[in-house]
């Protein structure tokens, strides 16, 4: 491809991306995500909401909260035995509390138990120290970076798959990091915009692109040219809608971003 047909590509996929942001945002309004009322908070719901529903974490979190014990000094104070009663309501809390006690050993262990010391650390660095953590993974470091140290780094994650997938907008197979870059290099490098369309994707995935497409369009058909609904045997959101797939006048031959 030229580099004049990269640059086309490239001003196709943030502009497929943007709309995509808009219309989200028009349906859903913004998210406000992620709530909580400290960055400790945030690292432990990031770790405390794998696997469960946010009900259950806000639960377990709670129960932190109540005895005093969500600070770096409370939660290293804890067994793991100890931490998973606490945590009980968010469910595979054994496995949970071993996660959350290797996170808070890591900060102890790297930082002295100062939070604002990792806040202060440089994204790279920062990242890979999360991810050498057992336990925490891409979409759990990310969320850290994102809503916890305030990095512009996009979250992927099962709903952002699915829903790009399910719209012929990308590859089955394709990993999380490339799905990531995706985002990054099309959208301008801004937190807020990468922390509030995580969020409308996740409300969307939630509300209509589940694991077994439901009844309701998602709100993105409405895009028109610049947004390619290319099946190929894929299964859309909306496909099982009375009115069916969206005009054949809204269809183009555009390849996945």
């Amino acid at each position: 491809m030229t580099e004049n047909g990269n640059t086309d590509a490239a001003s196709l996929k943030s502009r497929i991306l943007l709309e995509m942001f808009e219309l989200l945002m028009a349906h859903f309004g913004p998210q406000d995500w992620w709530p909580a009322e400290s960055e400790l908070e945030m690292m432990v719901g990031a770790v405390l909401t794998q696997n469960t529903n946010w009900k259950n974490v806000e639960r377990a979190i709670e129960n932190l909260k109540k005895k005093g014990l969500l600070t770096v000094e409370g939660l290293f104070s804890l067994s793991v035995p100890e931490l998973a009663h606490e945590i009980r309501p968010a469910g595979y809390y054994r496995i949970k509390a071993g996660r959350v006690k290797n996170l808070i050993n890591f900060i102890v262990d790297r930082y002295g138990g100062e939070l604002p010391e990792l806040l202060k650390e440089e994204t790279d660095t920062l990242r890979e120290g999360l991810l050498s953590v057992k336990g925490v993974g891409p979409e759990t470091a990310d969320s850290i970076l994102l809503y916890g140290a305030r990095r512009p780094v996009f979250v992927v994650d099962a709903y952002t798959h699915r829903i790009l997938i399910r719209h012929g907008l990308t590859e089955e197979q394709i990993g999380y990091s490339e799905l990531q870059v995706i985002f990054m290099d099309s959208l301008p490098e801004d937190r807020e915009l990468f922390g509030e369309f995580h969020a409308l994707i996740v409300k969307a995935g939630k509300t209509y692109c589940r694991r077994k497409p439901p009844l309701q369009p998602l709100p993105i058909e409405a895009m028109g040219s610049n947004f390619a609904f290319l099946t190929r045997g894929r299964t859309p959101c909306f496909a099982a809608t009375p009115s069916g797939l969206l005009p054949e006048s809204c269809m183009n031959n555009l390849e996945p971003i």
